[in-house]
């Protein structure tokens, strides 16, 4: 946010957190150093450190003020952020983060504003945020695509296997990992509302929103 020249919390719409993951061979340097891994399995790991970046994210902007307990990582879904997008990659052993808000002192012509979707096919969330960031044409319902510049979103199936009271088949489907599901479905809904496919689905939302749901956020040049 200093970088940035970002002085308020409340102007923050979107922290970006790419973080590591474990690997066969940092698991055996953890336990040569007398730790103990949270899990062995590579892609587990990458719900367990986004999941922890993200409840950092939140601790950091001030969404979460109770002390965080190692074994809340994936279990307790009540530490979110409403913020965060956090992606984990095998090519790094450290975190890196991008702070996307709005400056005071910014000379281009964009703004950026958030929401959060509280499930897959939360439109009202879309349209609140293209409300806040000014997408829609002056004196009409109808909106300016010209003026967005990209979406932004994560996606993550609802880990109880149900969507508004119905049964979804995201988790259950050996064919296709259920993040890409999400990441379709969330992706489907916010192109066909906005009408523009500059549209990034991030998958794997672990404390980044409700279970289900996630951040939406908006970058739109000022009318």
């Amino acid at each position: 946010m200093r970088d940035a020249g970002i002085s308020r919390v409340a102007d923050v719409h979107w922290v970006q957190v790419k973080c590591p993951l474990l690997t066969a061979e940092r698991v055996r340097a953890a336990r040569r150093a007398g730790h103990d891994p949270v899990t062995e399995i590579a892609y587990k790991s990458m719900a367990y450190s986004r999941g922890a970046s993200a409840i950092g994210v939140g601790v950091a902007m001030g969404e979460i003020v109770e002390p965080v307990a190692d074994d809340a990582v994936l279990a307790d879904w009540s530490l979110a952020s409403g913020v965060a997008s956090a992606s984990a990659g095998i090519e790094l052993k450290n975190n890196i983060v991008i702070v996307l808000g709005n400056a005071a002192d910014a000379v281009g012509d964009c703004v950026i504003e958030h929401a959060v979707m509280q499930d897959a096919i939360d439109a009202s969330a879309v349209m609140k945020v293209l409300r806040q960031v000014g997408a829609f044409g002056a004196g009409a319902d109808a909106i300016d695509t010209a003026r967005i510049v990209n979406v932004l979103a994560k996606a993550d199936p609802s880990p109880d296997g149900m969507l508004r009271g119905w049964r979804h088949t995201m988790l259950d489907d050996t064919d296709i990992s259920a993040t890409r599901h999400a990441r379709a479905a969330v992706g489907g809904v916010i192109a066909g509302l906005t009408g523009c496919p500059a549209v990034f689905v991030s998958g794997g939302a672990e404390h980044q929103g409700p279970p289900g749901g996630g951040p939406v956020a908006v970058i739109s040049r000022v009318p």
